[in-house]
């Protein structure tokens, strides 16, 4: 089975040696890191920089280790480049620090002032220059199947168009289905050659319900939803994937969400059962 990760993303008020403890106490191998405490960018913070050698320990201590580093970088927004090359040399910075080897970045792009294939070679040219950074060759640099990056064809076009092997996709299995309204199966003929890190949740369509989000989804509990995560995990297993498996509980940005003491065990129990 692979290993599997939590995002900080769902404990926003937890502090490191709450990560760490609860982290070990409910199973997991790893944390990804979107979000510390007050900050979202955590190459800001000294946890993760000049105090890295004690979170090094506090991680070893508990058996943890860093699956990826989710960063705020929109590959396709040529107006972000220099804010995104900036990023990168820090994300590359705490990569090293932590033997790190996942960093999420965004598509993204404005599609009524660009076509999608212009919006393409925008991220081949931030892509490019990102790889021109020292140490970002040794890295992983993986697009998100979200915003205007989901459906299988504009996601194989992003791809095709870096074709470097360091540059590869992040499959959020919840996105592709409930945005892009695809097939697992589509959306995993498309990319599943470029996967290298994944994102799991789940969600019902509950348009007139007080938790709904605009589009009128909200998010329950992995395996209590609509998304076809059991047969996303089954082409996963039938591909020999052997990545990470990311729990991405969004409770930093949905407050009504279940608390992580609660989901996070629940995760790791409902995993071991599908997997």
């Amino acid at each position: 089975m692979p290993r599997i990760s939590f995002m900080t993303l769902g404990c926003p008020t937890w502090d490191l040696d709450t990560i760490c403890r609860r982290g070990r106490e409910y199973g997991f191998d790893g944390i990804d890191l979107r979000g510390y405490l007050d900050e979202i960018d955590v190459t800001l913070l000294p946890e993760f920089t000049t105090n890295s050698a004690e979170t090094r320990r506090k991680l070893q201590d508990a058996e943890l280790v860093i699956s990826g580093i989710s960063s705020s970088i929109w590959a396709c927004v040529p107006e972000q480049l220099e804010k995104n090359l900036e990023e990168a040399r820090r994300t590359i910075g705490v990569a090293n620090a932590f033997h790190v080897v996942n960093v999420r970045i965004f598509g993204g792009g404005d599609l009524e002032r660009y076509s999608r294939a212009e919006l393409a070679k925008f991220g081949c040219d931030c892509i490019t220059k990102i790889l021109q950074l020292d140490g970002a060759a040794d890295l992983k640099w993986l697009f998100e199947t979200h915003d205007n990056w989901v459906q299988a064809e504009h996601c194989k076009l992003l791809l095709d168009s870096i074709p470097d092997p360091t540059f590869g996709a992040l499959w959020d299995m919840g996105h592709t289905w409930r945005a892009g309204r695809e097939k697992a199966n589509d959306s995993w003929h498309a990319i599943g050659e470029r996967v290298g890190y994944t994102h799991v949740k789940d969600a019902v369509y509950e348009p007139d319900s007080s938790l709904a989000m605009k589009d009128g989804w909200h998010y329950v509990a992995p395996g209590t939803g609509e998304l076809p995560l059991n047969e996303s995990i089954q082409l996963l297993k039938q591909s020999g994937y052997d990545d990470w498996l990311v729990f991405e509980h969004e409770k930093r940005w949905h407050q009504n969400l279940a608390e992580p003491e609660e989901i996070f065990p629940q995760f790791v129990r409902w995993i071991q059962t599908v997997w």
